[in-house]
């Protein structure tokens, strides 16, 4: 537990809206959401050359974090985790976040990992197996996870046990992260926070306008995601109890979901506690990985 009541926070990886998005909300006082706790003050930029979306954006968002909010730009990861009480690894790339933690991980600092935690599933337990050598605090998920309407609607107890859910989102595709660990995991994630880890088997069925992927649980509930490529930005979902279903939508939220991300992490920072456990986002990992082979095969795959 860090007793600090202001933290310093390092930055790994400037190649995400994410970044401005984060700082702002805990740099500004004046945000209607702002987060206290915290500040960036320091951050590496990174970036992948052989991803588009990571190369053309890396300058801007390094200037506007340089300008805007007075982060000093370090010129190595080592030097932000030196510096910082706490790390934000918001890395585009999901594919470099293993070599990145694995440099970071010696310093013993909380990291908060932007999704996706890794690529696939052996990487991502690789990070946790890093994370329990070297006794460090690790935490990543999706910010739909926290979305206000979402965690509202599960919390209704008067509606009984939740027998099934249905979520959906946008699904577009990135040849650089494979399937549905680009955007697919948004909606996987939500999937999950209401049903929790124990699924045992994925089957999806694709087309060029989006995919279909059934779970089923190990105690007989089954839950759906559908993505959507023709670009629809909607997030919602329907959550089926014995007696009622629930309808969210998920954008109808006042609140930004990554503002209710940020009081989770910066409450992680400073606990040293995930609220995310850990089983849960491997399986997250492992059912995004099935659910990428049963797109291909069109096979169910078992977890």
């Amino acid at each position: 537990m860090n007793r600090k009541l202001e933290l310093q926070i390092g930055m790994i990886g400037l190649d995400t809206s994410h970044c401005e998005a984060f700082t702002e909300i805990i740099q500004d006082h004046s945000h209607p959401y702002h987060v206290p706790g915290g500040r960036v003050t320091v951050a590496y930029p990174g970036g992948s050359p052989d991803f588009p979306l990571s190369a053309t954006r890396v300058g801007t968002i390094t200037h506007a974090l340089q300008e805007r909010f007075g982060v000093r730009i370090a010129d190595s990861i080592a030097e932000v985790a030196e510096q910082a009480d706490a790390i934000l690894l918001t890395s585009v790339d999901g594919r470099i976040h293993l070599q990145q933690f694995a440099a970071v991980a010696s310093f013993g600092k909380p990291v908060f990992i932007d999704k996706p935690l890794a690529v696939s599933f052996a990487e991502a337990l690789r990070i946790f197996e890093l994370a329990r050598r070297h006794r460090v605090p690790v935490m990543s998920c999706s910010s739909l996870r926290f979305a206000d309407g979402l965690v509202n609607a599960m919390q209704r107890q008067e509606n009984g046990p939740i027998t099934g859910a249905y979520c959906f989102g946008p699904m577009p595709l990135q040849p650089a992260l494979p399937g549905l660990f680009w955007y697919g995991i948004h909606t996987v994630e939500m999937l999950f926070a209401v049903l929790g880890k124990d699924c045992v088997n994925a089957t999806a069925v694709s087309s060029e306008e989006g995919d279909v992927i059934t779970g089923l649980w190990a105690d007989g509930r089954l839950g759906v995601i559908r993505g959507d490529r023709t670009w629809n930005k909607a997030f919602g979902a329907v959550i089926h109890h014995r007696d009622t279903v629930q309808f969210i939508d998920v954008q109808a939220d006042v609140k930004p979901y990554y503002a209710c991300l940020i009081e989770h992490v910066m409450r992680f920072f400073h606990s040293g506690q995930s609220p995310v456990d850990r089983m849960e986002t491997l399986a997250i990992m492992r059912f995004i990985e099935a659910a990428n082979e049963s797109r291909q095969t069109g096979r169910t795959v078992m977890l």
